[in-house]
């Protein structure tokens, strides 16, 4: 697909993932099997050829914005854990993060977050904080929250 197209697609919605591909993955190194997860070239909107050798651990963390959305992803799941932060403070970190590291400029940033972020936010991430175990809101800064989700992985984690 051509730049220009590329630039024009909704990254925010599930249909843009690779889930299957995640769930995939997170089978296999539950399984005790290495993966080559792919890379992302975010300043050209697309995959990137190189891949990262994953081994298998004791504890697989998933992280990203959409894995509530998808059932069979969920089912994987030990321990599913939301962390809530204000809209603004999400923003201010996508403005810096895109500007600093994708190459964007402030305009393409506020027209990606009005046409897709935001609309996709609210369709899909907000609703799949309902799938959640625990919710640590205030951005991950909340120490009660914190400890407490670190002795629940301590016991779910083999010594």
């Amino acid at each position: 697909m051509p730049f220009e197209e590329r630039v024009k697609q909704n990254f925010d919605h599930p249909d843009s993932m690779d889930t299957q591909l995640l769930a995939e993955h997170v089978r296999r190194l539950r399984e005790g099997q290495v993966i080559e997860r792919p890379t992302y070239d975010f300043a050209n909107f697309r995959r990137a050829d190189a891949t990262v050798r994953i081994s298998p651990r004791s504890a697989i963390i998933i992280e990203g914005i959409l894995i509530f959305e998808n059932k069979a992803l969920r089912d994987l799941m030990d321990i599913k854990i939301f962390v809530d932060t204000d809209a603004d403070l999400r923003f201010i970190r996508r403005l810096v993060r895109d500007i600093r590291e994708r190459g964007r400029t402030m305009e393409m940033v506020v027209d990606q977050y009005m046409a897709t972020v935001r609309p996709m936010h609210m369709e899909f991430v907000e609703p799949s904080k309902r799938y959640a175990d625990v919710i640590i809101p205030e951005g991950g800064y909340n120490e009660v929250g914190t400890d407490l989700v670190i002795q629940k992985i301590r016991s779910l984690v083999p010594r």
